[in-house]
């Protein structure tokens, strides 16, 4: 019995229901702590010392970190295990968002964010590995999907935080909530065993029992096991999905930051007063949540290749709609577009990517993807505030939006392969 069929047969539904809220917290968590920047960002410059004159650098800071963080994940957790690379990674996204609020101007801002970043980045591919790997295959997609719609589901809840306390207890409590957060957080996660595949991989039929917490009867039987080195994942088996997710991560990512890190200021180009600016990006956290449910829904009816091209053509249209109107109810509608396809296309990505590699390089080839949007973060928020600042306008910065959106249509087109319904190796 190959182990997807183990985990079918051994791991009840309601206990992959609880792994699935255990790391969706994790990635609420996460999510808060990126997102927390576009709320509380204005308020930043205006108060802390210094801060103003490294605009760019602070709202780029936490995307540096996360791709320090990504790019050591693989490594970390195909070595010493999902579980300790969870643990680890979690505690420095704890520890590093508190010291960001109680820094005391820019620069010790920006270290503190680039440290906790490490720790953002670094859970992202962790915990997509662990659950992937304790998911039944005719429901893996779903729950990869609902993982990544638990994003939208943290970023309004720190949304609602922080409008309401913004104005009372100031920028800085947003900052020490994430830290009161991850304490119970990182409690339950130290309790959780280790990913069967991976405890298989590690320790045999004892870990693999170990880790389910059962005897098995069955004879089981897993792919053999290999050291994979980093250039595997461009060999020529993985090389073309390889690049073309690489392509899709680093779209999405730039995309997703360019625009939201920067809606408040987007929103006041348009015309929209400062106060309301700071509520019209809240709503388009809030429209984020659609864009994840109508992925969860497709991806098992219409299979994972026709749902990426389908969020990756509405981004490409919606980008251009939203440099293209002027009024505020277009410009409301277009943003709500936007982001239902836009965070549907960064669904898709998540629950996809784990699925194209073997169980020893799923962690690298999650990690890997992880930089390229980690990258595509760090550049972002420069674009934008770059051609904001020479252009007054958002149209130069949308138009290579949708060019991105397109182009990485046409490599899904080309090269994606349909994983609905397989047993991963």
């Amino acid at each position: 019995m190959i182990i997807d069929k183990v985990v079918e047969k051994y791991v009840s539904r309601a206990r992959q229901l609880r792994i699935l809220l255990v790391t969706s917290l994790e990635w609420m968590l996460v999510a808060a702590g990126v997102m927390v920047l576009s709320l509380t960002l204005p308020s930043i410059l205006k108060e802390l010392p210094g801060a103003a004159e490294l605009k760019g650098t602070i709202a780029s800071s936490v995307f540096m970190g996360m791709l320090v963080g990504a790019l050591s994940s693989g490594f970390i957790s195909d070595i010493f295990g999902r579980k300790v690379g969870n643990i680890m990674f979690l505690v420095l996204a704890g520890l590093f968002s508190g010291l960001t609020g109680a820094s005391s101007d820019g620069t010790n801002f920006i270290i503190n964010r680039f440290l906790a970043g490490v720790g953002y980045g670094g859970l992202l591919p962790v915990v997509n590995a662990y659950l992937t790997e304790f998911t039944a295959i005719k429901i893996r997609g779903l729950y990869l999907t609902l993982l990544e719609a638990s994003w939208a589901i943290g970023s309004i809840l720190l949304g609602v935080y922080t409008i309401l306390t913004l104005g009372v207890f100031g920028w800085r409590a947003s900052y020490y909530l994430l830290t009161l957060v991850s304490l119970p957080l990182l409690a339950v996660v130290s309790l959780l065993p280790e990913s069967p595949k991976f405890a298989y991989m590690r320790g045999g039929r004892r870990a693999l029992e170990k880790a389910l917490g059962t005897k098995i009867d069955e004879k089981v039987e897993m792919h053999k096991i290999k050291k994979v080195p980093f250039l595997e994942i461009l060999s020529k088996r993985f090389a073309p999905r390889t690049l073309m997710v690489w392509f899709s991560w680093f779209t999405v990512s730039f995309i997703y930051y360019g625009l939201f890190i920067w809606a408040p200021k987007i929103f006041r180009s348009k015309g929209i007063a400062p106060g309301n600016a700071l509520m019209y990006t809240f709503f388009m956290l809030m429209m984020q949540l659609p864009g994840y449910l109508l992925a969860a829904y497709l991806i098992e009816r219409i299979g994972r290749k026709k749902s990426i091209m389908f969020f990756f053509s509405g981004t490409a249209v919606s980008a251009l709609l939203l440099a293209a109107v002027n009024s505020q109810g277009m410009l409301l509608f277009s943003s709500v577009v936007m982001s239902v396809f836009c965070l549907g296309a960064w669904g898709m990505v998540y629950a996809y990517t784990p699925e194209l590699y073997p169980t020893e390089m799923r962690g690298l080839g999650n990690g890997s993807a992880g930089v390229m949007a980690r990258i595509a973060g760090i550049i972002a928020p420069y674009y934008t505030a770059f051609m904001m600042d020479k252009t007054g306008s958002i149209t130069w910065v949308m138009i290579p939006m949708s060019l991105l959106a397109i182009t990485t249509v046409i490599l899904n087109a080309t090269f994606g392969i349909e994983t609905r319904g397989k047993p991963v190796e």
